[in-house]
């Protein structure tokens, strides 16, 4: 099993960036740049790709509605050749709060955008003549449509690889086996072992009967948070604002994905109670409501043994890669807990 994490980009990038190439050395094997609304993770990514060696470098994500498929693919093909073949394409459709609120693009048809953006995409790698027609993108653009002097083109550089493995970030049935079908990877958020086949199964087992044998065996990608030691059970309460902040406060009351996600994992009247107060403003009340063993099943905080069963857990659910958030105050600290958790895997 691997393990990854996504550095904050709310902070200092190249005291991160450092911190980075430390936990490549502890044995990290993926980093995940979010994006969000804070800088691109482009630029980080080309950062860490001349401060690391060994790792790979995801984007955790790029919002499918913010670059053209086009942009998307050469923007992919180039942070693979910097570095050198060690780039994962993590894309996603974030939501319409950040699309619509500071894109000022609508927020439409996420499923059927995706699969054409991924299959424009290894069009593109393959330096195939770009000509694409389907439901929500024309390549060339019609002649009606514009000046009528589009030409298909073709990259111009040979990319280090044809096919770029895809990450989707994915919650919704239709998403998920979206994911399952056509990516090499699928990241899920709040990643519950024992409850994921019922919430997920059917999604991943119907894409996957759908799925090209040449992507190979779907990578899973979970966001636990970690603490490793025999007295550090009092750090998941630094897990709830976070897990407010999401069932609460994203999207607005009957569109929020993750307050769904929380209801079938059975906790809707948590789900519910949770909504109400962070929409009302009170987000300290709020996370006192998230329930505590959601928090710790969601989790790897816990003595050795007992993370150790939870990282079990998460490899029979499925799980390849642990993309965990460590809950340490230092650099130093958190390199040790991969290195702590390294042993565990």
């Amino acid at each position: 099993m691997r393990i990854g994490l996504g550095i904050n980009y709310s902070g200092g990038f190249k005291e991160a960036a450092a911190e980075v190439a430390d936990l490549e050395k502890a044995g990290l094997d993926i980093v995940f740049v979010p994006e969000a609304y804070s800088f691109d993770a482009v630029s980080a990514l080309g950062y860490l790709a001349a401060r690391t060696e060994r790792m790979q470098l995801a984007s955790g994500i790029l919002q499918i509605y913010t670059r053209t498929p086009s942009l998307t693919a050469m923007t992919a093909a180039g942070l693979d050749f910097v570095s050198e073949g060690r780039f994962v394409l993590g894309l996603g459709a974030s939501g319409p709060q950040v699309i619509e609120g500071f894109h000022g693009v609508p927020y439409d048809a996420p499923i059927g955008r995706t699969r054409e953006l991924v299959e424009i995409c290894r069009k593109v790698w393959r330096r195939e003549r770009l000509e694409y027609q389907g439901k929500h993108y024309q390549i060339p653009l019609p002649a009606e449509r514009g000046t009528g002097l589009g030409k298909a083109l073709k990259l111009i550089n040979h990319p280090v690889r044809e096919r770029i493995p895809v990450l989707l970030a994915a919650l919704g049935p239709k998403n998920v086996e979206l994911a399952a079908e056509i990516a090499e990877g699928w990241q899920p958020i709040f990643f519950l072992p024992e409850k994921a086949r019922d919430v997920w199964g059917d999604a991943l087992a119907a894409g996957k009967a759908k799925r090209d044998p040449a992507l190979g065996e779907l990578e899973v990608y979970a966001g636990p948070a970690l603490a490793i030691g025999e007295n550090v059970t009092p750090l998941l309460e630094f897990v709830k604002p976070h897990l407010a902040l999401y069932i609460g406060g994203m999207g607005a009351r009957g569109k929020n994905f993750y307050h769904t996600l929380a209801t079938k994992y059975g906790y809707g009247a948590e789900a519910d109670r949770i909504q109400e107060l962070y929409l009302a403003g009170q987000k300290e009340e709020a996370a006192k409501v998230v329930p505590d063993e959601l928090v710790r099943d969601v989790s790897l905080v816990g003595p050795a043994g007992f993370v150790k069963e939870r990282v079990q857990a998460f490899r029979e659910a499925g799980v390849t890669t642990l993309n965990v958030v460590p809950l340490a105050a230092t650099p130093a600290d958190r390199v040790k807990l991969i290195e702590q958790l390294r042993e565990l895997v």
